[in-house]
Parts: C-alpha cells; sequence; structure tokens
C-alpha cells in the first residue's frame, strides 16, 4: 500500500524538496506495479481511491477483490464520508467497467457500494442505466439469424456456448455470465488440480520460446490439427507422430509440441472434444475426436465412455471472452459484427458505459457514531462566513462537519465545538470562530442543545455563523479562498459543450480562440487519437463570422477546415488542449 505524506527532503540525498518534486515523486508512485493501492483521504473526511493493482496489475498474491476489502474496511474504520474513483480498470486486457456492467447492471466496484457519480459527456445515472440495459438485453437470436450467408466464426460460438448450458441462454447478458463463471470454475480447478495429461511426458518448450507466439499463432495451429481429426472416419486414434507430421508445415516444431500437450480436452465449436491416451501394447499417445454427452448428474463424459473435461480450458474460454467482446460489446470493433438494425443502437449504448468512470461511495459515517455512543448529541453543522455574500454561500457552501457532543452540551458548546472542528480541517478557517447559530439568535449560550433541537435520536443539521478573526480578516479570507480553496486554481474558465456539459468532465478539451469557451475535442468532430489543432473556432463564433469579421479575420480564411460542424484552421503551434 502507497502511504502518502508531506516530505520535505530527499531520502537519499536529503536535498531539500519542492512542491514540484513532491508532485513528481507521487505520480511515480502511482505508476509502480509494486504498491498494491493508492488512496487519500482528506482531513474533511473525502477521499479518493486512486489505484488498485490486482494479480494483472502487478499483485503476486491479493487479488483485486482482496485489496478492495481491505480499503474498504480502512475507510468504516477512518469514518470516511465519501469516497470518489475513476474507474479505468482492465481484466483480460478488456475494459472491465463494460464486461461487468454487462454481466452485473453495475461497475466491478459496485459490489462495495460504489454508485455512479458523474458521467462524462453529460451523461446522467438514467442514461447509464438505459445504456446497460439496452446493451445487456440484446437478443442472441438476432445474431444467429444468418439467412443465406456462410456462418461466421461468431455464430459457431455462441451455437457452441448455448449448448453447453443448462439453462437458456437468451440475451448478451446471459452468454457473458455463463461465460465469465466458466472461467471462474476453471481458475479455481487449475489452481487445485494439475492437468490430467496421459502416457509418456512430452517435451514442453520454454516459457521464452512460448512468448514468441500469440495466441493467433496456438489457434492456427489447433484448427489444423482438429482438421486432420476429423479426416479420421470411426473409432480409429491418430498417434502423436502421426499427427504432428501431418501437421509440421503449419508451425515450427516448438509450438507444435505446445500445442499436442494441450490439446487433450480442447473443444471445437462443433461440438467436439479431444480425447487422448496411452495405447495399451506400445505406450504412444494418441488422439481422436468425440461427440460430448452430458447426463443428468452433469459429469460430461465422451461417446466412448472415457471421462473427459466438461467445459473448455481456461486459456481457450479466455480467447473466446476476447473475441465475444470485440464482437458484440466494443463499439470500435463491434461494427463488422452487430446485425444491421441494432449495429447504431449498440454502438451508443457500449460508448455511454464507457464515458461513466466517476463512481461514489456514501460511507454514512454519523450512523456508526450514533450506534456507538447513543447517548451523545449528533449535529451536522453547516458553517456561513459572515465575510461572504448569501450568494457565495448558496453556490459554494463548505461541506458540513459531524459534531458529538455530550447529553448535556449547550450553546457555547455547540459554537466551542463547531470553531475547532472547521479550524482543524480547513486551512482557509483557520481563525475561524463561531458566532451565531442561525435560526436561534435570542436563546442564551447556557441552553442545553438537546432541548433546543429535540431528543428524536436522529442527526439534527444546524447552521453556524462565524467569521474569521483577524485585523484583515475579510482579506485574509478573500486571498486565502484564491490561494487554497479551488482545486482547479484560481482562473476561470467556461464550459458550455454541445453534449450538454457545463464542467469539467476529466475529458480532453479545448477552448475557441474568439469566445474562449471549451468544449470537448470529440464533440467537435476531432477524433480523441488525432492532435488538437492549432487554432479552433467552435461553431457559434463560426456561424456569426459575419458580423464579427474584424474579430476573427484572420482565422476563418481559406485555410480553415471544417470538421462536423465547427471549423478548425489550420497551420500555427497547438495551444489550448487539456
Amino acid at each position: 500500500m502507497g502511504c502518502w505524506w508531506l516530505i520535505s527532503r530527499c531520502k537519499s540525498c536529503n536535498r531539500v524538496m519542492t512542491t514540484e518534486d513532491v508532485e513528481d515523486s507521487i505520480y511515480h508512485q502511482l505508476e509502480d506495479t509494486t504498491h498494491l493501492l493508492h488512496g487519500v483521504v482528506h482531513t474533511n473526511g473525502f477521499g479518493h481511491l486512486l489505484r488498485v493493482n490486482g494479480r494483472e496489475g502487478g499483485s503476486g498474491v491479493l487479488s483485486g477483490s482482496h485489496i478492495m476489502d481491505f480499503w474498504d474496511r480502512l475507510c468504516k474504520l477512518l469514518g470516511v464520508r465519501k469516497v470518489s474513483l475513476l474507474d479505468v480498470s482492465k481484466k483480460y486486457g478488456l475494459e472491465y467497467r463494460l464486461l461487468y456492467a454487462v454481466t452485473k447492471g453495475h461497475p466491478w466496484y459496485g459490489d462495495w457500494g460504489y454508485e455512479f457519480g458523474a458521467g462524462s459527456f453529460g451523461l446522467t445515472l438514467d442514461a447509464y442505466k438505459r445504456a446497460v440495459e439496452t446493451l445487456s438485453k440484446q437478443p442472441l437470436s438476432d445474431y444467429l439469424a444468418q439467412g443465406r450467408k456462410p456462418r461466421t466464426r461468431l455464430q459457431d460460438l455462441i451455437s457452441f456456448y448455448q449448448s453447453l448450458s443448462e439453462r437458456e441462454l437468451v440475451n448478451i447478458r446471459d452468454l457473458f455470465c455463463f461465460l465469465m463463471s466458466l472461467i471462474h470454475d476453471a481458475h479455481k480447478s487449475s489452481s487445485r488440480v494439475e492437468d490430467a495429461t496421459v502416457g509418456k511426458k512430452l517435451r514442453i518448450c520454454t516459457s521464452s520460446t512460448l512468448c514468441a507466439w500469440t495466441s493467433r499463432d496456438v489457434e492456427r495451429v489447433e484448427e489444423a490439427m482438429f482438421r486432420v481429426l476429423r479426416a479420421v472416419t470411426g473409432p480409429n486414434w491418430v498417434t502423436w507422430r502421426a499427427l504432428r507430421g501431418a501437421v509440421c508445415k503449419v508451425a515450427p516444431p516448438e509450438l507444435l509440441d505446445y500445442c499436442l500437450k494441450e490439446l487433450k480436452g480442447k473443444h471445437t465449436v462443433d461440438g467436439m472434444v479431444v480425447n487422448a491416451r496411452c495405447h495399451p501394447d506400445s505406450g504412444a499417445i494418441e488422439y481422436r475426436l468425440e461427440q460430448l454427452r452430458i447426463p443428468a448428474n452433469g459429469d460430461t463424459i465422451s461417446t466412448a465412455g472415457i471421462p473427459v473435461t466438461k467445459y473448455p480450458s481456461e486459456e481457450h474460454l479466455v480467447r473466446d471472452l476476447r473475441y465475444l467482446y470485440g464482437s458484440m460489446l466494443h463499439p470500435q470493433t463491434l461494427l463488422n459484427n452487430a446485425p444491421q438494425p441494432m449495429r447504431h443502437v449498440a454502438i451508443i449504448s457500449a460508448n455511454k458505459i464507457l464515458d461513466c468512470k466517476q463512481f461514489v461511495k456514501n460511507y454514512h459515517p454519523g450512523n456508526k457514531l450514533q450506534a456507538d455512543e447513543p447517548p451523545a448529541v449528533h449535529l451536522t453543522c453547516e458553517v456561513e462566513l459572515m465575510e461572504e455574500s448569501e450568494e457565495d454561500y448558496a453556490t459554494d457552501p463548505l461541506p458540513p462537519e459531524l459534531l458529538v457532543l455530550s447529553p448535556n452540551a449547550t450553546v457555547s458548546d455547540l459554537k466551542l465545538e463547531a470553531s475547532k472542528a472547521f479550524q482543524e480541517v480547513y486551512l482557509i478557517l483557520r481563525k475561524f470562530e463561531a458566532v451565531e447559530l442561525v435560526g436561534y439568535g435570542g436563546v442564551e449560550e447556557s441552553t442545553q442543545v438537546k432541548l433546543l433541537l429535540g431528543g428524536g435520536g436522529s442527526t439534527e443539521t444546524v447552521r453556524m455563523r462565524g467569521r474569521c478573526l483577524g485585523k484583515n480578516g475579510l482579506l485574509l479570507l478573500s486571498n486565502s479562498r484564491r490561494k487554497f480553496r479551488m482545486e482547479r486554481g484560481v482562473e476561470r474558465w467556461t464550459v458550455d459543450c454541445s453534449c450538454g456539459a457545463k464542467d469539467d468532465d476529466g475529458e480532453r478539451m479545448l477552448a475557441c480562440d474568439v469566445c474562449g469557451i471549451w468544449q470537448h475535442t470529440r464533440c467537435a468532430g476531432i477524433p480523441d487519437m488525432d492532435a488538437v489543432p492549432a487554432r479552433f473556432l467552435c461553431y457559434r463564433c463560426c456561424s456569426n463570422r459575419a458580423s464579427s469579421e474584424a474579430q476573427i479575420s484572420g482565422l476563418c480564411n481559406e485555410d480553415t477546415t471544417t470538421v462536423g460542424s465547427v471549423a478548425i484552421a489550420s497551420g500555427g503551434r497547438a495551444t489550448n488542449s487539456v
């Protein structure tokens, strides 16, 4: 787990480190895969989960689920209020927030209570839910309808897994749920039981040799071996030497040996399985294809009565998962496979799911405090600064603080606790003093809080008005607000994108060189992989260029090109990119 704190000197050379040095070291830690977890919790109880490195991220022991269990327990123990995260998780090399949303209806982090926080490109929670349901409930029958066209590999795979499942697979969610469950079971089995390869020991290629071949190379060799075995009629077997000789020109010897070792139990798309045996007389290893037969007890055996693996190996299942994901879920590749009537809707839905990456969990620490200290008085205290106007308070209020008072606490005690709480949490309020309990101006300081607010047992919300002490309290507060309060800095800028976004959502943006308004590059018709143009005009300014010709005469000229509904000027230096 990576823990962050303020570092004043380098641990190696004892050099005094600047703020930039500290930030660079933090970013380097984030990229370190030997760290299992990176998270930060602010003093006001709000936190951010920055990175989880499970087994695919570099962990040798703990899985991502184990790490998340630890993080969740830690947040509860610390009394954290809310934790946000940016879901860019991957599994099997796939975008997990898309795959998991289709199978479970929510992101992977949703298993720990994280919910939709904000969507990029102006997406809402309702839009996210509709996209998940639309994509996951697409019927498989639409993919299997081929008309007069030749049967495709996608159709063969869907039919194959429908034949393996004991329950009917109707839509995309059913298919991927079944496939994920097979991978999970195969992984557990492979971790407990060694591969049951019969007969004499085959020569196994080294890991360095295997790394030279891709999964596509392995698939090509397996298909060649399947064709040879299909050509054998009746109950005849094919020896290891004969099968290797028949496909000797397909791949190098090392790859052939590897595929022969892993061949037993492999399934073909037409419902056959490869069986292997050791010949009782010669001791030679032999192979043949057999039809699967699944009896009522669920134990899969071949037609010859020899037990075989019911389902494909984990490697085979993951390979099929990647192919089905690319053909049916990923918006950039399903274009070539999705049926024409549903193609447009599927691509839009998949893009919406991928564009929802910000998720939040509310831990409700007040509930735990009430359970731990039932006799105490629990209050949620908001603060209103006398130096600020009502408009400032309404548009940018500070988060409330949870106060725990003794059963006989008075209004005076409440003011002291409120002052202390906000002083300790916020740097800009280090000289804050609570002056007035809003709504109870004429109440005596000695009045007990429980008599004033009632003892109903629920957490009441109060607002405390106060000021920052000092000769120039207003000036100090104003300077502090500019220096500390705004996380994004003091620069003021405006977002007004055609997708509906009115604030920075973390996606790439650029600003118009005339009006200065920011919008997404993607919404402006600029693909994410393309560079930001040197000069840019939004569609509003281009449509008004006739009336503003003097202002933009150097931009809307013969070198200006149009992308979608916006104009982009060529030449010059690239600016205004986020």
